[in-house]
């Protein structure tokens, strides 16, 4: 049984319709520009009344950040799939997986970096995606720490975190030196080499629940 499997029917009912009407909306988006794109214009692309968009989002900026909800869910609904017993690093490597197809398909790629640069430029929204990466690797660190600390772990220990957010900042460096590369090489081996690079540092495969 795979992680989204575990989520009920209706949840993934609600998770596609979601998605659908986020695909929409990008690509007017990247077409016609963030500001002038209404919400009439999204649903009635999206083949539903105004009211029927706000059953699923209350507003056009929560549909741009929207989907970071859905990724954080997905990371974690992820991360709790994987074996209890496989070392953290290893679970953290393995959820970036589901992440590569949004770099290295082209068109996804093409939409998403028209998307990040509509978030960075507008003010409420980046202040907004911020937040909602704080809530990915919050949710994260909180099931590094049950994997590693048990259920009465505290949150004074800072190797969770330390983890969690070193993980983050590999991928990013792997995505930034792929960009620069002429991608020859699959992303995969990028995440692969920066998360290598850390770990040569830190072994983290030795990290366990009896983490003294």
């Amino acid at each position: 049984m795979n992680d989204e499997s575990r989520v009920p029917i209706r949840e993934r009912t609600r998770r596609a319709v979601m998605t659908e009407l986020t695909a929409v909306a990008q690509d007017l988006f990247v077409a016609q520009g963030y500001d002038r794109t209404t919400v009439d214009e999204i649903a009635s692309a999206s083949g539903m009344s105004k009211r029927t968009f706000f059953r699923y989002f209350p507003s056009k900026d929560d549909l741009v950040i929207g989907k970071y909800d859905l990724f954080a869910d997905r990371m974690a609904e992820a991360f709790d799939a994987r074996p209890a017993d496989e070392p953290v690093w290893e679970s953290l490597r393995r959820l970036f997986d589901t992440t590569l197809d949004y770099i290295e398909d082209d068109r996804q790629r093409a939409r998403n970096e028209a998307m990040d640069e509509i978030v960075r430029s507008t003010p409420q929204l980046h202040a907004r995606y911020l937040e909602k990466m704080q809530r990915v690797q919050a949710l994260l660190t909180e099931r590094v720490a049950r994997r590693l600390l048990g259920e009465e772990h505290t949150t004074t220990d800072p190797r969770p975190a330390a983890l969690v957010g070193a993980a983050f900042a590999s991928m990013q460096a792997a995505r930034q030196a792929w960009f620069a590369s002429d991608r020859s090489a699959p992303f995969s081996s990028y995440v692969d080499d920066a998360m290598s690079a850390v770990e040569l540092v830190s072994p983290t495969r030795g990290v366990t629940r009896d983490v003294p």
